[in-house]
């Protein structure tokens, strides 16, 4: 079961469902987002699908018509864009630490290649990052990227600040929770997303990952209920007048994760202000394939595309050059 939020041709906001075994999109009638679905669901202490049924079928919504219109919505957001935290973790997937020293060895050539600070995190990730039920297992990377206010809807422009040295995809799934009145995370399901990263500064020294995270990011059109299945594979593409200049298998779920999504949780929200109800969080899991790590430059008026079929329509993205930031810093 997915869920699509978009704005009908009046500019009122919608949610659509499609079922497990259905083949179209249909109108939740009266519910105006996800955000508010799982909201009455862990208030009335029962699941999301179980709060859908209360929701009677609408019309059947052309999905194609919508993002032509500019009309999609990302998959969750919050009335309160601050209150929508955006969060990440890198080097769990299989293949993440290949790629990330492959990113550093093209900007500093692979005779200065080591064993490299990532690489020590990655292998603590193989040998603990999935602990057994009951106990708690190494602790991953984790990163800040920003709140609600950065997240690009699907289709839109993704923009490259002027002083960023690259912009490039990181094709990750997404967790998607929701904090409950009494401070306990619940879990809606998952995205897929493009995490966005200037990957020359952050390949310059690790320390500028922070820096690298260009906050803005895009979150998928569609939202998956339920349990993540071990095996998740799809396709990366970069296209460049309208024609593919690079292409990548997406591969992630936790047969090719080195970390389980619970200890991923577990070291996100153990922290208290992580636990605030009301608050929404994303929560990026990592990517295992990059473009740039492929020897791929992207520029302006590139299309980023994720397909990956399990999570419906794919998610598309333009890179678009932002102007330099005009702001002046003064003292009261």
């Amino acid at each position: 079961m997915r869920l699509m939020q978009f704005s009908d041709q009046s500019g009122q906001r919608r949610v659509a469902i499609i079922p497990d075994n259905g083949r179209d999109f249909q109108v939740l009638e009266g519910a105006a987002s996800v955000y508010e679905l799982a909201k009455r669901a862990v208030e009335a202490g029962h699941g999301l699908k179980d709060e859908i049924t209360k929701y009677p079928l609408g019309e059947v919504v052309d999905c194609d018509e919508v993002a032509q219109d500019g009309r999609l919505l990302p998959a969750i957001d919050h009335p309160e864009p601050s209150r929508f935290w955006i969060t990440g973790t890198g080097l769990t997937h299989i293949g993440s630490a290949d790629a990330r020293d492959k990113m550093h060895d093209l900007a500093h050539g692979a005779d200065n290649a080591e064993m490299t600070d990532s690489m020590k995190i990655f292998k603590m990730g193989i040998e603990g990052g999935k602990p057994a039920d009951g106990e708690i297992g190494v602790q991953p990377e984790w990163f800040y990227k920003g709140v609600g206010t950065c997240v690009v809807p699907p289709e839109a422009d993704m923009p490259m600040p002027s002083f960023a040295l690259a912009g490039g995809e990181e094709a990750e799934i997404v967790g998607v929770y929701i904090i409950g009145e009494d401070g306990n995370p619940w879990r809606l399901g998952y995205v897929i997303g493009n995490e966005f990263s200037d990957h020359i500064t952050e390949a310059q020294n690790y320390l500028y990952l922070a820096h690298s995270k260009l906050r803005a990011c895009s979150l998928g059109p569609e939202l998956l209920l339920g349990d993540l299945p071990d095996d998740v594979r799809g396709n990366i593409r970069v296209v460049r007048n309208e024609e593919p200049i690079w292409e990548g298998e997406f591969i992630s779920g936790e047969t090719n994760m080195s970390h389980s999504i619970r200890n991923l949780e577990h070291y996100h929200f153990r922290y208290d202000m992580f636990r605030r109800p009301g608050d929404l969080h994303a929560y990026f899991f990592g990517a295992s394939l990059l473009s740039c790590a492929n020897g791929i430059a992207a520029k302006p008026g590139d299309r980023f595309e994720i397909d990956v079929p399990i999570f419906g329509r794919p998610l598309r993205n333009t890179l678009r050059q932002d102007a330099p930031p005009a702001f002046t810093v003064r003292s009261l």
